[in-house]
């Protein structure tokens, strides 16, 4: 991992469909294990006017961590403190039945700046309809459009996938990830 930004900011939360769920029924729901990545460490340096903390990991490897200005406490992470950062992101898709109302709907919830130390969890739920907007056979891949602008092309892996789905369907896609941050 160059840079652990997602980690820290859910700006940088990625969609990770395989879509190989969508094969069954079109009402089903297809969910992809919880993706789950985790830095320990000690912290090596910080840039407080960026907003940068560089962790040295026991095998001495170093992880950028971009701190988002959400994190009231960043002024009392020292170098030297020990740290602990646990990202858990959770996909899962369904094909939207016709006439069926668009949602985009998000909420969060956070201990964040709660305990002694600086740190906590933070949580979000996101659900969007996006709208099939191209299906390349060749690419084996699918483009969405989204609400605000929002596009994404994937990369499909299961191929009966494209018999299932047309340009215009629509995808409801539901993300939950938490972020937890542990000093000790």
């Amino acid at each position: 991992m160059k840079r652990v930004t997602a980690m820290m900011s859910t700006a940088g939360m990625a969609l990770t469909l395989s879509l190989s769920g969508w094969a069954q029924a079109q009402t089903q729901t297809a969910t992809l294990p919880t993706q789950t990545a985790t830095v320990k460490g000690t912290v090596e340096t910080i840039d407080h006017n960026r907003r940068v903390v560089n962790i040295k990991t026991s095998d001495g490897r170093f992880e950028t961590i971009d701190v988002p200005s959400s994190a009231t406490r960043f002024d009392e992470v020292k170098v030297g403190d020990k740290v602990s950062i646990t990202y858990n992101n959770n996909v899962s898709a369904r094909l939207k039945p016709a006439g069926e109302a668009d949602v985009d709907t998000g909420n969060t919830a956070s201990t964040a700046g709660q305990q002694a130390r600086p740190g906590g969890t933070t949580a979000l739920q996101r659900t969007m309809t996006a709208t099939i907007s191209a299906i390349d056979r060749n690419a084996s891949s699918i483009s969405f459009a989204g609400p605000n602008g929002w596009k994404y092309t994937r990369h499909v892996v299961e191929p009966a996938v494209f018999d299932t789905v047309k340009v215009g369907d629509k995808v409801d896609i539901t993300w939950n990830t938490d972020v937890t941050v542990a000093m000790q």
